[in-house]
């Protein structure tokens, strides 16, 4: 049987829980395997694992069990053909993981999406714009105005609002960033502008929500969504292990 990988730690990993279960129907109980100065934690992998709610949720329950600890948490399906596998990989990328779980210590991650309020975005914009404002009020007009001021119009109001995300982007980072350790943005999807992932100590935390709160009241033209605090899945991929488990996975779903 296949051994599916939840996180990576350091070998003195605390005592996990008794009868602590993983994923699979039944659960999979959950052990750790030591190689090289670091941990994975780890089960046996059911066959045919899909990500289930059940499934997905038991994956985060084994890490928050193990949260006593600094963990490098790895997605959903990471999954090495067995436990031998396991170690080899782990002594073979033992400095690197060393150094991501130095990256991660003490730290949670932030997710920060904004999508812009249309109606508040445009009503701003017309106000600022005379011209805009002018073609506006032509197309609202009995008559509708001509097909150039339509066409004028449009184009206008796109530039305008794809200049406003650009300014909104800079203004979220400039405020969040100097209370992280690391951060990173990508772009937006499915309607949001901005989407950026925030590596923050846990003692700046509550400052880093303040911030956040902050620019909602300051910006009320862009509705901001953060998620956290969360384990740094965003950051410890990046600080040295991604693809860790790719070579070995035996099936599409694994991850890392």
């Amino acid at each position: 049987m296949s051994t599916y990988v939840y996180g990576i730690t350091h070998s003195g990993l605390p005592q996990l829980p008794a009868g602590l279960a993983g994923v699979g129907d039944p659960p999979r109980a959950v052990r750790v395997v030591r190689a090289g100065g670091v941990a994975a934690v780890v089960s046996d992998c059911p066959p045919g694992l899909r990500p289930t709610r059940r499934d997905l949720f038991a994956h985060q329950r084994v890490l928050s069990a193990a949260a006593g600890a600094t963990v490098l948490p790895l997605r959903f399906g990471s999954v090495a053909p067995d436990d031998r596998s396991v170690r080899a990989l782990l002594t073979a990328r033992s400095d690197a993981l060393r150094e991501a779980l130095d990256t991660v210590a003490g730290r949670v991650e932030f997710t920060v999406r904004g999508m812009h309020d249309e109606e508040t975005l445009l009503r701003g914009i017309v106000a600022r714009d005379e011209e805009v404002r002018r073609l506006n009020a032509a197309v609202r007009a009995d008559g509708g105005g001509t097909y150039a001021d339509k066409l004028r119009l449009g184009k206008l109001l796109d530039a305008a609002v794809a200049a406003q995300a650009a300014r909104d982007t800079a203004t979220v980072e400039e405020a969040l960033a100097p209370l992280a350790a690391r951060h990173r943005g990508g772009p937006g999807a499915d309607g949001w502008i901005l989407t950026m992932a925030f590596l923050v100590d846990r003692d700046r935390a509550a400052a880093f929500l303040t911030a956040a709160q902050r620019l909602q009241e300051d910006m009320p033209h862009l509705d901001l969504a953060v998620n956290g605090p969360l384990p740094p899945y965003g950051f410890a991929g990046s600080a040295g292990f991604a693809g860790l488990f790719g070579a070995a996975a035996q099936r599409p779903l694994a991850t890392v």
